[in-house]
This record gives C-alpha cells, sequence and structure tokens, in this order.
C-alpha cells in the first residue's frame, strides 16, 4: 500500500485541550498537502477550519468528547452546532454507562437522535473498546448499523487504551455493511496504519501518520539538495 493510498484514510486529528488557531491552521495545511480525508479537530474550530478549507478537505469533529455522558438532548445540539458550523463528519461518543447498564434500547435512541440531526453528513460513533466487554463490542456493532450510523470507531484516544489489532478484526466479523470501521487512538507507525487497514479499517484517526510522511519526505528532499 503507498502512503498515498493510506493518507486518503486519515482523518487527521488534532483534538488537544491545548489547540490553538495556529495549530489547526497548521493541520489544515498539512491535510490539504498530503491529501488526508479528513481534519478532525475541537467544535470550537469548525467555522474556523470550515472557511479556511472551503471544501478542499473535509471538516470532522467531535460530539460528547471524549467521556459521552452528556445528556442525548446535549449531544443533539451539538451536533447540529457543528453541522451548522460547516462541518462534514460527526464523531460522537456514545454513553458507555447506558450501556454498561444494559439500556441498549437508550444508546440505540440517542446514536439514531445524533444522526437525524446530521442528515446527509458522515456519522461515525466512537464505543471505547478499550472499556468494553467483547459482548459488548460485538452488540455496539449491530447497534451502531441499526441507528444509521456511518461508521463505528474504536476509541477516543483520551482514555486508557486505543484502537487494537483484535477489536478491529472483531469489528470486521460483526459489522454489516454500509457500516464502516475506523481505527483511532495510538496507531503509531505506517507498519500499523497499513496493517489496521488489511483488517477492515476504512478510516484511521491519528496525528502521526501526517508526522511520519513528512518527516521522511524531509529527509528526502535534504539528500536529493545539492547543498546538503
Amino acid at each position: 500500500m503507498t502512503n498515498a493510498e493510506i493518507l486518503a484514510r486519515v482523518d487527521h486529528t488534532l483534538l488537544s485541550q491545548t489547540a490553538t488557531k495556529d495549530e489547526i491552521r497548521a493541520l489544515c495545511d498539512d491535510a490539504l498537502s498530503f491529501g488526508t480525508a479528513s481534519v478532525c479537530i475541537p467544535p470550537s474550530y469548525v467555522r474556523f477550519a470550515s472557511e479556511y478549507l472551503n471544501g478542499r478537505v473535509k471538516v470532522c469533529t467531535v460530539i460528547g468528547f471524549p467521556n459521552g455522558y452528556n445528556t442525548a438532548e446535549v449531544k443533539v445540539f451539538e451536533a447540529a452546532r457543528a453541522v451548522a458550523d460547516g462541518a462534514d463528519e460527526i464523531d460522537m461518543v456514545i454513553n458507555i454507562g447506558l450501556l454498561k447498564d444494559g439500556k441498549t434500547c437508550e444508546v440505540a435512541k440517542e446514536i439514531a437522535a445524533v444522526r437525524e440531526a446530521t442528515r446527509g453528513k458522515i456519522l461515525k460513533v466512537i464505543v471505547e473498546t478499550c472499556l468494553l466487554t467483547e459482548e459488548e463490542k460485538i452488540a455496539m456493532c449491530r447497534i451502531v448499523g441499526e441507528a444509521g450510523a456511518d461508521y463505528i470507531k474504536t476509541s477516543t484516544g483520551f482514555s486508557s487504551g486505543g484502537a487494537t489489532f483484535e477489536d478491529v478484526a472483531l469489528f470486521a466479523r460483526h459489522v454489516k455493511e454500509p457500516l464502516r470501521i475506523k481505527a483511532a487512538g495510538g496507531i503509531k507507525t505506517l507498519e500499523d496504519a497499513e496493517k489496521f487497514i488489511a483488517l477492515g479499517a476504512d478510516r484511521l484517526g491519528t496525528s502521526r501518520v501526517v508526522k511520519i510522511i513528512k518527516t521522511e519526505k524531509e529527509k528526502e528532499n535534504e539528500v536529493s539538495d545539492p547543498a546538503y
């Protein structure tokens, strides 16, 4: 798989609490230069990024992030506001406590409500696999698909663990088309990225892949520079 093919599946991500407008602008510039699928940024920067990118790269943001325990009404408001600000893609966090309580119907209703508020946009549902049992992960493959979302996403990157090869392989065995898989959190190398894709991930949430390829390109330019 070529670097360009990997990059085309990357949601180039900056979700740090300290993210500044200049850093978001630089993230957008790198996304443009390297051809990523989107930039994934905090909701407060969506309008800025949407105007700055002007349709050249998709803008993704997060809802109920990172803990997921906002009420459904708050998540719907957040999602609708993000769409109004120009978001093309929405990554929402489920209410994990509801799932642990066995209230799967309420989890499904919440996802469906956010789906309704984001019609015409890509909706990805973060289930935070590091906090779930295998039974819960399998159940979420069904629930997310039936609620009409486009992707099931492994992780926020803010909990006790990120994407694992085992979880993506598990999802791949249990999702039904057209539901797709996004792996996020802890994708450290190009080899990791390629393996996640081979296992069934259609999208990757990562800040590192672009940095790795950017560094490689800079080194190649130094070697080819006659003044080097």
